[in-house]
């Protein structure tokens, strides 16, 4: 049974998500607890770690340093004990190194880039995107295995009006259009994150929760 710890740090639709995930291990036959914790110590010893997020990439961010000891246990877990990790929405941008959102703000800096404002090419579209899009694949990864992409395979559901700029497109694994392409999934190593919410995103959600449940990076 392996322990995976939803951080609840004031942000995120941490119901939503804890349910998600418990139907996605009952499913994929993988015994899970699932926890919805901002203690750091549950953080330590989780096998597994999500990092949801909504709101302001600054309010997130502050959020996270206001819960004692949460950060350096992030540190410790993920980045030097490499346990898997999945950031959703705002808590995947907060891996880059900072965010343009109202005021620079730095971030984890896991990733090397920054979030900015989402400008479609279109004047037509709307922000913030808002709705159901498809992801195109730049790199075959795990968390993909079993999921249809391209222009006629599932849908994941976004909400955002802010997305994340790599520097380095080998941590790209997904696009989504929205008058010009958009990050939708990024991964280094154990680390990983999706603009998107999997927790709403119905089959394609559950099949990638499921994949990151059982991902041995």
């Amino acid at each position: 049974m392996q322990n995976v710890v939803i951080i609840d740090y004031g942000s995120g639709n941490l119901h939503s998500a804890a349910k998600a995930f418990e139907s996605a291990a009952r499913d994929s036959f993988t015994p899970s607890k699932i926890v919805v914790s901002p203690r750091p110590e549950d953080v330590l010893a989780a096998d597994r770690i999500v990092l949801p997020g909504v709101g302001a990439y600054g309010d997130c961010k502050h959020g996270l340093e206001r819960v004692a000891g949460l950060i350096p246990a992030l540190e410790e877990a993920v980045r030097r004990k490499g346990r898997p990790f999945l950031g959703i929405c705002v808590g995947m941008q907060l891996l880059s190194e900072r965010g343009l959102e109202f005021v620079e703000t730095p971030g984890l800096g896991w990733i090397k880039g920054e979030v900015r404002a989402i400008e479609p090419k279109d004047p037509a579209l709307k922000i913030p995107h808002m709705g159901w899009n498809t992801l195109n694949v730049v790199s075959p990864h795990a968390l993909l295995e079993g999921i249809p992409t391209g222009s006629n395979g599932w849908h994941a559901y976004f909400v955002h009006s802010f997305a994340m700029v790599p520097k380095e497109r080998r941590v790209v694994v997904a696009e989504t259009d929205y008058g010009g392409a958009i990050t939708a999934l990024v991964a280094d190593g154990n680390i990983a994150g999706t603009q998107f919410h999997p927790e709403k995103s119905q089959k394609l959600g559950l099949k990638l929760i499921a994949n990151f449940l059982g991902w041995k990076p």
